[in-house]
């Protein structure tokens, strides 16, 4: 049996430029940091010679065609899977976090089976595979985030042409900066899982229509996103809080869904209590508020007293690998 295991990720800046109607246009960048929270998958073999499949729902089925998991379907139609399997899939935080879980999980299902098929494929191969997926084979409004930050791991920038290529280098970090910004960032669970589908289908649709107004939003944020990964790498780190501010003000201007007043009220209450500066992580409407603190005992503490949920984390250096074959 194989098991393998993928890192979801926090957006430090830039999100919402890696989505094809934005970078065909002008080209995208953001920088994205890998946390050790996983989605593992394990694959092995059937006796009964039949594809049986193991989420939040159970599927035995004969034939590839018959899956109704789109990513377990598409994914075995890509890879040619002819071999029947025993799939299985945990998530260590469920979808719908913002954490970049669909592309997570298909980059951990891609590398368990081509392990299981000893297929040798790099880590490039995989994200692109699995945003290939997603994008152009079920048509979902999605970007590349998500895939190339689960299949390489660390905090790097990606860089997105026009063409769709994509360009990575990890974020230049000495270890005493490295241990200040992992320190100095909390994450908050809103209390509510969401689908980001509707707001990224509303970026992608007005992108396409060339909207003014959303090209020059996306057009800020990959602006902000240039000057985060300078501050990260040679300025005060403290500046990066500050810009989060900028960051969120024009992340809501993208859809109306974006924030309720339960976010609204929870961002609030943290810049009230220590935070410098903050984001929602993902697309909107739910999921985990990120934010920079000086205090961060303290701010974890008053959430803690609003019965915010804290979500303790590291970052997470290998991306997509084998824990057992």
């Amino acid at each position: 049996m194989i098991i393998c295991r993928a890192p979801l990720r926090i957006s430090i800046g830039g999100g919402g430029t890696d989505l094809p109607s934005y970078y065909n246009l002008k080209g995208g960048f953001l920088i994205s940091a890998a946390i050790n929270k996983y989605i593992y998958i394990s694959v092995g073999e059937t006796f009964n010679k039949r594809f049986l499949l193991k989420y939040s729902k159970y599927e035995n089925v004969d034939k590839i065609n018959k899956i109704k998991h789109p990513l377990f379907r598409e994914t075995l139609k890509e890879l040619k899977f002819n071999i029947p399997v025993n799939i299985a899939s945990h998530a260590d935080i469920p979808s719908g976090s913002g954490l970049g879980s669909s592309g997570c999980f298909t980059v951990s299902l891609i590398k368990a089976l081509c392990s299981f098929k000893n297929i040798k494929i790099s880590k490039n191969e995989i994200a692109e595979l699995a945003s290939k997926i997603e994008i152009k084979n079920l048509k979902e409004p999605v970007g590349k985030q998500d895939q190339y930050s689960s299949s390489f791991g660390g905090i790097r920038s990606y860089i997105f042409s026009k063409k769709g290529k994509v360009v990575t280098k990890k974020i230049k970090l000495n270890q005493e900066r490295l241990k200040y910004f992992k320190n100095s960032i909390c994450l908050f669970y809103t209390g509510k899982l969401r689908s980001s589908y509707r707001i990224l289908s509303t970026q992608n649709k007005l992108t396409k229509r060339l909207d003014k107004h959303m090209i020059y939003n996306l057009d800020k944020v990959k602006e902000m996103g240039y000057e985060i990964k300078n501050i990260i790498e040679k300025g005060n780190l403290n500046d990066y809080g500050h810009i989060l501010n900028d960051h969120w003000r024009y992340k809501k201007k993208r859809s109306p869904e974006m924030t309720n007043k339960n976010i609204d009220r929870i961002y609030s209450y943290a810049l009230d209590n220590g935070a410098i500066g903050g984001k929602l992580i993902g697309a909107g409407g739910g999921g985990f508020l990120m934010f920079w603190t000086n205090k961060k005992n303290h701010l974890e503490k008053s959430m803690i007293k609003k019965n915010i949920q804290v979500l303790d984390f590291e970052l997470d250096y290998d991306g997509v690998k084998n824990i057992s074959v």
